[in-house]
């Protein structure tokens, strides 16, 4: 049996090579990935907006007017906010456009109270903290005078605001049954979230990760199976591509690297 040296180094250099080939592809699907849930939250609204804004009169009481600025809000907000960082233009401006959406809708929609939807808004945050980390030269700073430790730069602390937050996406799909195999994938899982979240094999873990959570998504949430009358099909969708966004933010941890702040950029150093 090869030492287990042998096989993790191996892994690393199929994952060296998968980046190797894919690196000018892989930013660009990160990028479609990580806005998906916002693009098709905004498409949904147009088509659902009679249903969205008589949601928001009668859960707030604030009248047909002001549900209806919301759902404008909303719906332009994400759209833009999506073409924005596709055509990857002011793409700051856009994460924080993004980032205003999520809040908003956190509170419209009682999200707040709900710690599986609230942990998934988060890691969507950790997706847009990565997305906002690259669009960010290293040399380029907006704490401009404050100093930093270990010459870290704020870019550097994003990566990691970004990694640890992509790990509750994973928290809330963990089963804790009984079963053999749903052991086993809730500890392989939580493995591969804990390395990238400290740094460690970083690049290996998330794109392992990337292809973990695919075939999860496409088991658990396959919408398309499902007719369209039934909420059921809604509730999955909306699952379907709030993991494409987690799975986006993951490729974006591939293609960049941990940053400073982590195990890996440490090791360099012992």
């Amino acid at each position: 049996m090869p030492p287990k040296s042998d096989l993790m180094g191996a892994a690393e250099d199929v994952a060296d090579q998968f980046l190797r080939v894919t690196k000018r592809y892989l930013p660009h699907l990160a990028h479609l990935c990580l806005i998906s849930t916002f693009l098709e939250d905004g498409i949904r609204m147009w088509f659902q907006w009679n249903e969205q804004r008589d949601y928001i009169d009668l859960s707030w009481g604030c009248g047909a007017i002001l549900a209806t600025f919301f759902v404008l809000i909303n719906m332009f907000g994400q759209l833009v906010g999506c073409v924005l960082v596709l055509a990857r233009k002011f793409v700051p401006y856009a994460c924080f456009g993004l980032f205003g959406i999520i809040f908003m809708q956190t509170i419209a929609y009682s999200i707040l109270w709900d710690l599986k939807f609230l942990m998934r808004n988060l890691a969507l945050g950790g997706g847009l903290l990565l997305l906002l980390a690259e669009s960010r030269s290293e040399g380029k700073s907006m704490f401009a005078g404050v100093p930093t430790m270990n010459d870290n730069s704020p870019r550097q602390y994003m990566q990691l605001g970004g990694r640890v937050l992509l790990v509750l996406m994973f928290m809330t799909l963990l089963h804790l049954e009984a079963s053999a195999f749903t052991i086993f994938q809730d500890i392989f899982g939580m493995a591969l979230i804990i390395l990238v979240a400290i740094g460690f094999k970083t690049k290996l873990a998330a794109l392992t990760l990337v292809m973990w959570l695919l075939i999860i998504n496409l088991v658990q949430n396959a919408f398309w199976n499902i007719p369209t009358y039934r909420p059921l099909h809604d509730f999955l969708k909306y699952d379907f591509f709030q993991t494409m966004s987690v799975i986006g933010g993951l490729l974006l941890v591939v293609a960049l690297g941990p940053g400073g702040v982590s195990m890996d950029e440490h090791k360099k150093k012992w």
